[in-house]
């Protein structure tokens, strides 16, 4: 998760290929994507530093080419001319879209802030412009079986997926709803959204509805009638613009979906009932595939995230899309928007994400007679030690050091 899908072994199992260090819990993580703007003028960020150090203060943990690890537990790498900041593993549980959202905001803040410094250095003025969001959910039994592909499961939630997370996490510029099969894992492309509340909303909602379509007995578009699931006459995705998958841009529908009034009712949708079809709007359709998928969205919810998910969805709480424009938000990402520490204040960390802060922080961990002095990670999910009586080199995954957990942090 986060930026583990970039590097790192496989292996051959099943038929599909899996990740030799793939954790043994369910997991999600969240990347975002930034433009940055220097003086006004949009520039690629390769062209203006070497690495994330030249404006990030602090000894930051190298991981490979130019990705570092943050405090935070998260990392920050250049990709392609943007900034990308992804959060560690987070493993999937009541409460992990706002673990994941801030976790995922922590570490914009810590870019933000190193932005801010390096201004003050070079008289510069440097913006974080939000570009996209990546939801990353576990796929747990990736197989070849007839029906059941990692493959045919993507394209089945390019048709779930599209109206409640064009509510809840775009604005009227956007450039589409994506689904990727990324061999162990099904990513969710979207907009960057500048509001840290509806990044954890989204999360939730796409953790919920990824992880209960996962358990249906077929991914066939079949199923869409079988479950009673509201589709958009004349709907039909395209290939993603970027790796394999699918994607539902405005040209993939009879009309826009992003610039139309989301509560207007233009949208006709095979009705469950009848073989007439019905004209509803955007928001409708958005607010009965989220009731369809409630019992699963709320099982990952924490109680304001879940209010939050209904409220937008029912009309109860804006859009992003019942605004005319995109807000200035996006265009200084950090200053103009930035995490609510109230917000999920209550929801403690996940044990993942405490482990990788543990070892991230430098603090020696003792298992039987050893001491180990954690020198960084492999990956995601294994972190290096160095053996503090012999000077040997070992490493360890998160999951062999969950039960070790309580006495390092006792110990730090």
């Amino acid at each position: 998760m986060g930026v583990q899908g970039k590097q790192g072994a496989t292996r051959k199992g099943a038929g599909d290929e899996r990740r030799a260090d793939a954790p043994a819990l369910a997991a999600i993580g969240l990347e975002a994507e930034f433009g940055l703007v220097v003086d006004g003028v949009a520039l690629k960020v390769e062209d203006v530093f070497r690495d994330p150090r030249d404006f990030i203060a602090g000894s930051l943990i190298h991981r490979v080419g130019t990705s570092y690890h943050l405090p935070t537990g998260g990392a920050v790498y250049f990709d392609t001319g943007v900034i990308e900041v992804a959060t560690p593993l987070i493993e999937i549980e009541r409460g992990c879209g706002t673990r994941a959202g801030r976790s995922l905001w922590e570490a914009i803040r810590v870019v933000s802030d190193g932005l801010v410094r390096w201004e003050t250095h070079t008289g510069h003025r440097a913006a974080l412009s939000g570009f996209s969001m990546h939801y990353n959910v576990s796929f747990d039994h990736p197989d070849n079986r007839p029906g059941r592909r990692l493959d045919d499961l993507a394209l089945l939630l390019a048709y779930i997926l599209p109206p409640p997370v064009m509510v809840l996490a775009t604005n009227r510029s956007s450039t589409g709803v994506g689904v990727r099969p990324r061999r162990t894992r099904i990513e969710v492309t979207a907009d960057f959204t500048p509001n840290a509340a509806l990044t954890v909303a989204t999360a939730t909602l796409i953790t919920g509805i990824v992880r209960a379509v996962m358990q249906w007995p077929g991914y066939g578009l079949d199923m869409l009638a079988a479950q009673e699931v509201p589709t958009i006459a004349g709907f039909q995705p395209i290939p993603h613009t970027s790796r394999r998958g699918w994607l539902a841009r405005a040209d993939c529908y009879p009309q826009n979906p992003f610039t139309a009034d989301i509560d207007k009712p233009i949208w006709r949708t095979p009705s469950s009932s009848a073989e007439t079809h019905a004209a509803t709007s955007l928001r409708q359709i958005a607010d009965r595939i989220f009731h369809l998928f409630r019992w699963p969205i709320a099982r990952m919810a924490d109680p304001l995230t879940f209010r939050l998910i209904g409220a937008v969805l029912s009309g109860r709480a804006p859009s992003l899309l019942d605004l005319q424009e995109r807000p200035p938000a996006y265009e200084d990402v950090g200053r103009l928007c930035e995490w609510g520490t109230a917000f999920g204040a209550k929801v403690a960390r996940s044990r993942y994400e405490r482990v990788l802060i543990r070892a991230l922080s430098g603090t020696p961990l003792r298992i039987g007679p050893h001491v180990l002095t954690p020198l960084g990670t492999h990956g995601w999910t294994r972190v290096v030690f160095r053996r503090e009586d012999d000077g040997a080199r070992q490493t360890m995954s998160l999951d062999a050091l969950l039960p070790h957990l309580n006495t390092w942090e006792r110990s730090a």
